[in-house]
């Protein structure tokens, strides 16, 4: 049996990596990606954490699309519009490879 919040699959990246520090000590890198679907395309971010983080910045930059592996987190945005609550989903990948690259 396996996790339901685990996610294999293939991405195209939306936009620049973007770093920061967590802590002064622990570096993360995080951006938006598209997951290409019959139907709809979602868009949600990725989270790298530590040496993972750094090789993302300094190898994979905007339309490449890289395969990934990771745990998927929803956090859900308070919104008065209609009392719905658009949800945002966040992936922490935990390993990246590379499939079509520019």
């Amino acid at each position: 049996m396996g996790d339901t919040n685990y996610f294999s699959g293939m991405v195209k990246i939306l936009e620049n990596p973007v770093q920061s520090f967590i802590n002064d000590k622990t570096l993360t890198t995080t951006f938006r990606v598209e997951i290409p679907q019959i139907r709809k395309n979602r868009i949600v971010s990725l989270v790298f954490w530590g040496n993972l983080a750094n090789d993302v910045k300094n190898y994979y930059q905007v339309n490449d699309y890289i395969l990934i592996e990771g745990y998927l987190s929803i956090e859900k945005k308070q919104s008065n519009l209609l009392n719905k609550t658009p949800k945002k989903i966040i992936i922490t990948v935990l390993k990246v490879y590379p499939f079509l690259l520019k």
